[in-house]
């Protein structure tokens, strides 16, 4: 089978040589395939980076949720369970989340203290201390606490018998 060159009889203006003639050996990549390339790259880029981010976002949100329920729901346990002979509660701010020990966050021990953190894009609103009674686990501060991010939220409910809903 013979190959056919149909640039050998064509006249091109001197730029346009550079992308058409290949060099003696076949091999390498022209100016245009490396545009081309790098193009596609910045296009990917600019559409994954932003999803990438919305994700990581509602990842934190999520994440936060559920380390505050969780905390709530130790703090009442430790209550229940009458560990060390006090009450238990938790304390939300905005970069921490503490269990503590004690009747309230002011008074309480805080070598006990059990302390996770939060994301700094997250905003916490509502209630920020919830406070257990020894040995029945029931709080007198119900309510919603309110975990903002961005555009993004979630909402963490309390009841009077201590049950958690997120």
């Amino acid at each position: 089978m013979k190959m056919i060159n149909r640039y050998k009889n064509r006249v091109y203006p001197a730029p346009l040589l550079f992308f058409f003639k290949k060099n003696k050996s076949g091999a390498g990549f022209t100016l245009l395939e490396v545009l081309l390339s790098i193009a596609l790259i910045a296009i990917l880029s600019g559409i994954g980076v932003p999803i990438y981010q919305s994700f990581q976002n509602r990842n934190d949100l999520d994440i936060a949720a559920t380390t505050i329920a969780q905390s709530i729901r130790r703090a009442q346990i430790l209550s229940q369970a009458v560990d060390g002979d006090v009450a238990w509660g938790v304390y939300v701010s905005g970069g921490n989340i503490v269990i503590f020990r004690g009747a309230s966050y002011a008074t309480r021990d805080s070598i006990y203290d059990e302390i996770f953190d939060l994301s700094t894009t997250i905003t916490p609103s509502g209630i920020s201390e919830i406070n257990f009674d020894k040995l029945t686990g029931v709080t007198q501060d119900s309510g919603t606490l309110i975990l903002t991010n961005f555009n993004d939220s979630r909402t963490i409910t309390i009841n009077e018998k201590g049950m958690v809903s997120y």
